[in-house]
């Protein structure tokens, strides 16, 4: 039985989790949802030993990658090598395309940017995440508790990717080179357009247009919204041989109710038919 280690067992390795144990792998990991603590080195070494595969979605911390800082030693005879990084590491375009031969390290993500070429130095696969989203994690769930904002902000565009559609990626790239791979949907959009949405598969208005100073965002929030870019996945389709399930935010946020999380349309007429389209092509800004 292949054994695979997961530093970071949250709400994404959760879902490769299940992926990986449909298909028979044991898993071992850490996190709020693991079996084993961070901390416990000698229990952490000893599953590492007898794992074949390790793949990592423990973030940042000060600076530094706190798996390899710790367990860096441990990890360099595994035959493959997993991380979950940040397509935040591609920094502001202005809507411009990114693929993984843009430039890195340019944005607000520079701590990420230096725990992501870390990983490729060691022959990872390093799979490069835009906003992640999807059962009981999504704008349905900002819309229902009326905490979802539409900015006035024209031409602001992001990339997302269901997490269901990250958990085939990370099977897929179990028998892939090392390297980044992007995995996004195929059709970025503003995010008042999936907070519109959401609101008609829920049968709920429409919240206020406002100005980004108008709606009192967090910090993180508003430096969300200092970024726009669309995110190519070329690379995972032809290397990977991945497609998304979820081809744009129409059909991830229809994917989204009732699969995991408490929430249902309000009635049959308020669901929309999907009406998903390839994005235009990137050939003249995508670097």
């Amino acid at each position: 039985m292949p054994h695979m280690f997961i530093f970071g067992l949250g709400y994404t390795a959760r879902h490769v989790k299940q992926a990986l144990q449909c298909a028979g792998w044991r898993i071992s990991a850490t996190g709020s949802a693991g079996d084993i603590a961070f901390d416990d080195e000698e229990a952490v070494r000893h599953a590492l030993a007898g794992a074949s595969h390790v793949l990592s979605s423990v973030p940042p911390t000060g600076g530094a990658d706190p798996v390899l800082e710790r367990y860096g030693d441990a990890l360099l005879d595994h035959a493959w090598l997993g991380y979950l990084s940040s397509t935040g590491v591609y920094g502001d375009t202005g809507g411009a395309w990114v693929d993984e031969a843009s430039p890195v390290g340019t944005g607000r993500r520079q701590a990420r940017a230096l725990c992501d070429a870390a990983w490729l130095a060691r022959d990872a696969r390093v799979f490069r995440l835009p906003g992640i989203y999807g059962p009981g994690r999504s704008a349905l769930e900002r819309v229902a508790a009326g905490r979802a904002h539409r900015i006035d902000l024209p031409g602001q565009v992001f990339s997302r990717v269901h997490v269901s559609d990250i958990a085939s990626g990370v099977v897929a790239g179990l028998e892939a080179p090392a390297g980044a791979y992007n995995l996004a949907d195929d059709l970025p959009a503003s995010q008042n357009a999936v907070i519109e949405e959401a609101c008609r598969l829920l049968g709920l208005p429409l919240p206020p247009l406002l100005r980004l100073e108008e709606a009192g965002l967090s910090p993180q929030a508003r430096a969300f919204y200092a970024e726009n870019r669309r995110v190519a996945n070329g690379k995972a389709r032809r290397v990977l041989g991945w497609r998304p399930r979820y081809v744009d935010y129409r059909a991830g946020l229809r994917g989204s109710l009732g699969g995991g999380g408490t929430l249902r349309p309000r009635s049959a007429t308020t669901i929309p038919t999907i009406a998903s389209s390839p994005p235009q092509s990137a050939s003249v800004d995508q670097r």
